[in-house]
Parts: C-alpha cells; structure tokens; sequence
C-alpha cells in the first residue's frame, strides 16, 4: 500500500518566505569561510591527508513543488583549495532541501569529476545535529559515477553528519567509503570542517518580490 495521496496533481500553498521555512536547515543559510578543513584521501602508498580552505554560499530558493510535494531549500556552491594555493582543490554544487510533511532532509551534490549523488535523512523541524545517506544502487538515494571512477574507486556509501552548535558555527563530517582498484578492504576518505558565517542569505525571489509590495 502507497503512502501517497491518490491525487498526485493539486499543489499545496507555498510561502512566499523559504528562509521561515527551512526547518533544520535554517542555520546554514548564508555565505561561510573556513581555514581548518581536513581530508583525508586514497593515494597510490595508502593515505593521504591534506589541510583545506573552504569557502561555501548556500541561498534560498522559493518553494519547490512536484504535485502535493513541497519543498523549500537552499541552492549551494562551495570551493575548496589548499593552504596558500589558488588551484581547485573541490568544487561542488547542488541543493539542500527540507520537505517539512515528511520530516525529510535530502541533500543533492554534482562534482566535476563525473558523479553525482542524492543523500537523505530524517529530522525534526528544529533538530541541531542530523545524519543523511546514499547508497551506490539505490532506487531513491543513490550515486551515480563516470565509468573510469566506478572501475578505479567505486563509491559504495556516503553519510554527512551536520551539527549545529550555539556560536553560531556548523561542523560537517563526511564519510564516503570506496572501493579502491586492487585493494581488498574499503577506504574511507572523510572530511570534516567547521564554518564560520561571513554573510547573511540572499532572500529568495519571492520573499523579494512580497517585501517589495506597496503597503508593505
């Protein structure tokens, strides 16, 4: 039995307002910095590690609906490159989006490496520290990678952990476990960072536009 509704067409009001409407997401909204990235990474001898800059902007979109699905959530970019360097080191983007019926963080990344992924998790509304997943096969929650990466470093599962704490700053730990070419035992390259807020969010479109209004 579906836990959907059996009209799949009519659209739910939006609010105008996605940064009222974030639910657990709210705290990330805004333009961050940090200095202190680590990463620890395959490499031909076994691991590697490398300190990272990071510099990562996440805007509100307006409201997102697919039939009586709403979505309100923020659009991110973030680029990161070594101490003292100008080269990319990581460049990614996507979306982070809550689905407030439901209870639901999903989180969408696009590498220019050739692969993507869509992780997701359970949170409550006003929840300081939340875990989202993918799974390489998944019907729902998956990754997908260029031929080349699923034959040399196949990507078999990805978790990031976000918390909030009360100064304001949020930490991100990622885990993404890989199937090295040649190796028998799985290799955890991980991530971790502390962001530090250099500007407020962008309101959305529509949270402009409202603002915007005579009489208002």
């Amino acid at each position: 039995m579906s836990d959907f509704p059996g009209d799949i067409f009519t659209e739910p009001e939006v609010d105008p307002d996605t940064l009222a409407n974030l639910g657990p997401l709210r705290p990330l909204a805004g333009v961050w910095q940090s200095q202190r990235g680590q990463d620890e990474h395959p490499v031909a001898e076994g691991a590697g590690q490398d300190a990272y800059v990071e510099r990562y902007e996440l805007q509100p979109i307006d409201g997102q609906t697919n039939g009586p699905q709403l979505f309100y959530g923020l659009r991110y970019h973030l680029h990161v490159v070594r101490p003292g360097e100008v080269q990319t080191f990581h460049d990614q983007v996507g979306h982070w989006l809550w689905e407030p019926a439901t209870g639901t963080v999903i989180h969408t990344l696009s590498i220019p490496r050739g692969q993507v992924a869509m992780a997701s998790g359970k949170a409550a509304p006003d929840a300081r520290t939340f875990e989202l997943a993918a799974r390489a096969g998944a019907a729902h929650f998956g990754i997908c990678s260029n031929p080349f990466l699923d034959h040399a470093f196949r990507t078999t599962d990805f978790r990031i952990r976000v918390t909030v704490h009360d100064d304001g700053t949020w930490t991100y730990e990622e885990d993404t476990v890989l199937q090295v070419q040649g190796r028998i035992e799985p290799f955890h390259h991980t991530d971790r960072n502390t962001m530090r807020k250099v500007a407020e969010p962008t309101p959305n479109p529509t949270a402009r536009r409202t603002a915007a209004a005579p009489g208002r």
